[in-house]
């Protein structure tokens, strides 16, 4: 009832002011790529540099108070990477950045064996950046900083005992750093990505044209929306008589879990309010940007009633309720996103990865 009562809220509030959308797909991608990519593309990169310096202080001065400077540093990173996480598109993925910077799911635990037996042996190869990246992708990014800041053992970090810990935390921390930068830098190329969805041309090899470039964007979105169901919520989530596991979840150890989802949806509502892509749907389908915009708003107040760690929270009747509304926001946007939304535009949205497909 309340999704209802919210979409015709919105329709009465926006239909007037819709009824005359018409905007091209040239300026829909320069909307994306102008207002939304490159500058969280930028964000990303200027928290990812201060966390290496966090971590780099701490590992000069060990101290409780430097700790928790990189603690603060770790969470802004963490989120500045979930807002642009869904663009898996041009230089996030060559040279793996996507797994260097989060490998994840890690359905087997590979991360946390892997990096385990580097704090345990104490390997000095993982020490350096340059080194530790002809390592596994899976001890270079994110999910292992994650478990030296807060996995068995972390404590020693604000003592001369944790040393070795902390090179190895720097070490990922500039690993991070380097490929947010290399992402900034190929997004503000003036012959790169951006050209390439701003300015399709039938003589490049990816976007030959504006509904390619388009195609590509609804994709992100769909697919965007896909993972944080897939990969963000449901493996941690109760089944039925099954109960819910939420050490399977991302970022438990942190307490990003909830954070980083939402961290996820708000960027890609950014991405889809300011590229503008609701202004090309047609005079008689205006109540569907009305819509979206109503399940963004479920999932934002859904997570506005999870308050507690992730493990807490799954044990709380309220806030574990509160999570299934997020993941039935998220089925609802991916059938108005990526059926009706692609359809309206005429438009032909492929496969996730994450099908399998």
């Amino acid at each position: 009832m309340m999704r209802i009562v919210l979409a015709l809220l919105f329709a009465l509030i926006a239909g007037p002011a819709m009824a005359q959308l018409s905007t091209s797909p040239g300026e829909v991608m320069r909307g994306a790529v102008n207002n939304f990519i490159r500058p969280a593309m930028t964000d990303f990169g200027g928290k990812a540099d201060a966390l290496s310096t966090a971590v780099a202080q701490l590992c000069t001065t060990p101290s409780q108070a430097n700790l928790s400077a990189v603690d603060t540093a770790f969470a802004n990173t963490a989120l500045a990477f979930g807002r642009i996480e869904a663009i898996r598109v041009g230089p996030i993925m060559e040279e793996n950045r996507a797994e260097r910077l989060l490998f994840w799911p890690d359905r087997k635990g590979i991360a946390l064996k892997q990096v385990q037996a580097i704090l345990s042996s104490q390997d000095e190869s993982a020490t350096s950046p340059e080194t530790l990246r002809s390592k596994s992708v899976a001890v270079q990014g994110l999910t292992a900083l994650e478990f030296v800041l807060y996995g068995t053992g972390f404590e020693a970090l604000n003592t001369a005992d944790g040393a070795f810990r902390c090179r190895y935390g720097l070490a990922i921390a500039q690993s991070v750093a380097n490929v947010a930068d290399e992402l900034v830098a190929a997004w503000n190329a003036e012959d790169g990505i951006a050209l390439h969805l701003m300015k399709p041309d039938a003589t490049f090899t990816d976007f030959r044209t504006p509904v390619e470039a388009q195609e590509e964007l609804v994709g992100i979105l769909s697919h965007g929306i896909e993972a944080v169901r897939d990969t963000r919520l449901n493996p941690f989530l109760a089944k039925g008589a099954a109960a819910a596991k939420p050490k399977l979840a991302l970022f438990w150890r942190s307490g990003l879990t909830v954070p980083m989802a939402r961290a996820n949806i708000d960027g890609l509502q950014a991405l889809y309010d300011l590229s503008g892509i609701d202004g090309g749907v047609p005079a008689d389908r205006t109540a569907l940007p009305v819509a979206i915009s109503a399940e963004f708003a479920q999932a934002d107040a859904a997570l506005d009633l999870v308050t507690d760690p992730v493990e807490t929270a799954v044990a709380d009747p309220a806030q574990a309720q509160a999570l299934a509304d997020v993941v039935t926001a998220t089925q609802q946007l991916g059938v108005l996103i990526g059926e009706q939304l692609s359809s309206a535009l005429g438009l032909s949205v492929g496969f996730s990865s994450l099908d399998g497909d």
